[in-house]
């Protein structure tokens, strides 16, 4: 009997133990999700991105995000149209901190198909994301201040000489 009350006993303090490390672990990942908290809202603006020989296609946009489960996630939908109305872009994506690793996840979905999993960092002066292609890197920074979301998106060859492929300037609605 002694041995059936340890047994009890010892399940009990390591069932304990591991409640109190799973609920310090999301304590710790609703706080590094705070870091992103100037993105959460209702956005609209416009933006150009580039196309084949350079010229530059117009768009208006419009992105909302708000926060999930507890501040755990934040979901992020967005879309483009061109000027003749047509939706050119649709993407639905997630924001997560993943604690092991001390790095921000962002999976995106589009509306034409593909998918993917990136690094989203904070940086000094907003977010950057970004994505290496078989030509070269791709890479996206976001600053999010007074009420006014500012995009831009490069592209590099090496790493070191950087051309601007998108730009997107949006207010915050709500």
């Amino acid at each position: 009997m002694k041995k059936v009350v340890f047994l009890f006993f010892v399940l009990f303090v390591s069932f304990v133990s591991i409640q109190a490390q799973m609920q310090q672990d999301v304590t710790n990942r609703q706080a590094e999700m705070k870091k992103l908290d100037k993105l959460v809202g209702t956005w609209k603006g416009s933006g150009w991105y580039s196309v084949a020989g350079g010229k530059r296609e117009n768009f208006t946009s419009a992105e909302v995000v708000q926060r999930k489960i507890d501040g755990l996630a934040m979901l992020v939908e967005g879309k483009h149209i061109n000027p003749e109305g047509k939706v050119i872009h649709e993407t639905l994506a997630v924001i997560s901190y993943d604690e092991p690793s001390k790095i921000f996840k962002f999976s995106t979905y589009l509306a034409t198909g593909p998918t993917g999993n990136y690094d989203f960092k904070v940086v000094l002066d907003g977010y950057e994301w970004g994505f290496k292609t078989p030509a070269g890197t791709i890479r996206y920074l976001i600053k999010a201040d007074n009420d006014v979301w500012s995009e831009t998106g490069e592209f590099s060859r090496d790493g070191q000489a950087w051309v601007k492929i998108f730009e997107m300037k949006l207010d915050r609605v709500k």
